[in-house]
């Protein structure tokens, strides 16, 4: 299977899932999210949020695609561009890290290491713009798909807990430590690893 990883813009946000195109719950905080819920506007509210991030902070995102079929995502930015980020019990996000906010995977795709591959590619464009670490809140009684990450399969692909909760942890991945290897050996590592234990993908949220 060809395997590619886009960065994702207005042009291929339609290659998200429906619900996801049209969910804001990260992107406005919670009065806002409630009345772009009523009003029907939550499409172009995700459209406006996404232009808003592109142009101003730059990449925040990505697409993944099997033989040219849309299988899965992922979403990021800084905590300052995502105002559902200051309503946890375990906020704030760490000044230097930016917030790993959503990620999906479609069904038939999941247990083939995409989660990991799309997390992968995340840390390495965030340090590539010198950023320390990415952060997440997670969810320790995921049961279904929700705009929350399961905080067991962020520990799998690399997270640690920074701030313990019973339901919502923050967990931290340090970049500089995980991804300070050339590309050759990194590769290596993987094909290494991959064959003793393979890593779960991210459930689909």
């Amino acid at each position: 299977m060809g395997r590619r990883l886009v960065p994702l813009t207005l042009d291929n946000l339609q290659d998200l899932p429906q619900r996801c195109r049209s969910c804001v719950f990260w992107e406005l905080d919670p009065v806002s999210a409630d009345a772009a819920v009523r009003a029907g506007t939550t499409v172009m509210e995700k459209e406006s949020w996404i232009s808003a991030v592109l142009l101003d902070w730059g990449s925040c995102g990505r697409v993944a695609y099997v033989d040219d079929v849309p299988v899965g995502f992922v979403l990021y930015a800084p905590p300052a561009y995502v105002p559902r980020s200051t309503a946890f019990p375990t906020s704030p996000v760490s000044p230097d890290a930016v917030q790993l906010i959503t990620s999906f995977i479609m069904p038939g795709y999941q247990g083939q290491g995409l989660g990991r591959t799309l997390v992968q590619a995340v840390a390495k464009d965030l340090l590539r713009r010198n950023f320390k670490a990415i952060e997440a809140f997670g969810d320790t009684r995921w049961k279904e798909p929700a705009c929350l990450l399961p905080a067991d399969h962020l520990r799998a692909v690399g997270f640690k807990t920074v701030r313990q909760h019973t339901r919502h942890p923050r967990l931290r991945l340090e970049l500089r430590s995980t991804l300070s290897w050339k590309e050759d050996v990194e590769l290596a590592l993987d094909r290494l690893l991959g064959a003793v234990h393979k890593e779960p993908a991210l459930r689909p949220l």
